[in-house]
C-alpha cells in the first residue's frame, strides 16, 4: 500500500445500507404504541440519519417523558425485523471487495448506536471489510461518554485508521459537516435519505448518484493528494 492511499470512511445508513422500511416502519410502530401522532412518510425519511433520540424530540415530537420508552421499543422491533428488512445498495459489495483486495482501509461512522452497527454489517456479510466501525452511545438520551455526534464518531474512526487524510461518503448534512469539523472532504451520494440540493449546501465536494461513480471520485481525490505531496516533496528542490 502506498502513502498516497486514502482511507475512506462510510456512514451506514442511507449509504452503504437501504433500510428498506426497517427504520421507518420501526419508527411509526413505536410512535403509535404510545399514543403519538406518526408524521408523514417524507418526515419519517427525514430522521433516517440523524441521532434517533435527536430526530423523535425535534421531527416526530415526542414528549421527552416518553423518549425512552419510544427508544426502547422501537430497537426491539428493529432487532427483530428492522435488520432483515434492510439491503445493500447497488455496487456497494463490489465497491467494498475492490478496496479489501487493494488493501484500501476502511471504517464505518454512524449515528446508529455503536451495538447495533456490527449486527447491521455482519447481517449483509461485509463486517470484515472494515478496519473500524464507530457508533453513537447505547442510550442515545445520555451525554455519551464516547464520540459526542457526527463529528466525534467521524474522529474515532480516523484514530482507528491512524490517518488525518482520510475521506467521508455520506448521505446526510451530518455527515458532510463531520467531515469538515475534522478537516476532511466528504462525497455524498444521492440514493440516500437528503432533500435535493442539501448535499450540496452543506459543502460536499461532490454528489455522487452510483457506486462506480464513488470510486471514481474517490480515486480523481487521491491522485489530488498525490499531486499535492509530490509538489511538497519537491519544493526547493535543486
Amino acid at each position: 500500500m502506498t502513502s498516497t492511499i486514502v482511507p475512506v470512511i462510510f456512514d451506514l445508513d442511507g449509504t452503504l445500507v437501504d433500510p428498506a422500511g426497517g427504520i421507518t416502519d420501526g419508527i411509526a410502530a413505536a410512535l403509535r404504541e404510545f399514543g403519538i401522532p406518526v408524521p408523514s412518510q417524507e418526515l419519517l425519511d427525514a430522521m433516517v440519519g440523524p441521532k434517533l433520540s435527536d430526530a423523535l424530540l425535534t421531527i416526530a415530537g415526542v414528549p421527552p417523558a416518553k423518549l425512552q420508552m419510544v427508544i426502547r421499543s422501537y430497537r426491539m422491533r428493529y432487532l427483530d425485523t428492522g435488520i432483515s428488512q434492510s439491503r445493500l445498495y447497488p455496487g456497494v459489495l463490489e465497491l467494498l471487495d475492490g478496496y479489501a483486495a487493494a488493501g484500501r482501509p476502511i471504517a464505518v461512522a454512524t449515528q446508529k448506536p455503536e451495538h447495533l452497527a456490527p449486527l447491521v454489517l455482519q447481517h449483509h456479510k461485509i463486517l470484515d471489510r472494515f478496519v473500524s466501525v464507530q457508533g453513537s452511545a447505547v442510550d442515545e438520551t445520555a451525554a455519551a461518554a464516547g464520540p459526542v455526534g457526527k463529528t466525534g464518531i467521524i474522529a474515532a474512526a480516523m484514530a482507528d485508521l491512524r490517518t488525518q487524510h482520510a475521506v467521508m461518503v455520506g448521505d446526510r448534512a451530518q455527515d458532510v459537516a463531520g467531515a469538515i469539523a475534522n478537516g476532511i472532504d466528504c462525497i455524498g451520494v444521492s440514493w440516500g435519505f437528503a432533500p435535493d440540493g442539501e448535499l450540496e449546501e452543506a459543502g460536499a465536494v461532490a454528489v455522487v448518484h452510483d457506486a462506480p461513480s464513488l470510486r471514481n471520485t474517490i480515486e480523481e481525490l487521491e491522485s489530488v493528494r498525490a499531486e499535492a505531496m509530490s509538489e511538497v516533496r519537491n519544493d526547493g528542490a535543486v
